[in-house]
């Protein structure tokens, strides 16, 4: 019998907004227990994308089909609405091609979900009005061995989504898992939106 998959609070929120029987595409899935946890209990099928060796294993363990490719090349492999649903879950941080990969989400899955933590939660806020970068649950580095290439905002992601032509669909904050609506940049240490290309 396969062990119970543990998921975060805030995974455990994402999983929520993938419909049953999707065909899902999870870029940088890690260890991917999300892909598994919705393949057991929402019955969906696809594939993870992910670079690191030892993740790659992990989800071959848990019986995650999984690509290793690295998303700063983007997704040519992808046909256009190939997948119902694209997930990106603290996976933009990492990237150089931001707004490409976005573009690119909208481009192969007919729906796409974002996720990263959100730099503006009022704890961050108070950290770097202390004059110090914040470490947190979120945003557990310290400034000089974080994984993350960059910081962004909720506020900020929507300046980015209008830019590159997105619609979004929904837009708000994670907290403890929960849904934060009231002034999501602010209260909200996970920034969520759901999001489509612009209709031709």
């Amino acid at each position: 019998m396969k062990p119970a998959i543990a998921l975060s609070s805030t995974l455990q929120a994402i999983a929520k907004l993938v419909p049953h029987g999707s065909r899902v595409l999870d870029l940088g899935c890690g260890d991917g227990a999300l892909l598994d946890y919705l393949q057991t209990h929402k019955g969906c099928s696809g594939y993870g994308v992910e670079l690191s060796d030892t993740n790659v294993l992990a989800c071959v363990q848990r019986g995650v089909n999984v690509l290793q490719l690295n998303l700063d090349q983007g997704l040519r492999v992808f046909g256009d609405q190939s997948f119902d649903v694209v997930l990106q879950i603290d996976t933009l941080q990492h990237l150089r091609n931001t707004e490409t990969m976005l573009r690119e989400t909208a481009r192969v899955g007919r729906v796409g979900i974002v996720a990263f933590p959100n730099f503006a939660h009022w704890p961050n806020r108070l950290s770097v009005l202390l004059g110090r970068m914040p470490v947190t649950k979120r945003l557990p580095y310290q400034w000089y061995d974080t994984p993350n290439i960059r910081v962004g905002t909720f506020a900020d992601f929507e300046v980015l989504a209008r830019k590159n032509g997105l619609h979004l669909q929904d837009a708000f904050g994670l907290h403890g898992g929960n849904r934060v609506n009231l002034w999501p940049n602010l209260w909200a240490g996970t920034a969520v939106f759901k999001l489509q290309g612009a209709k031709p």
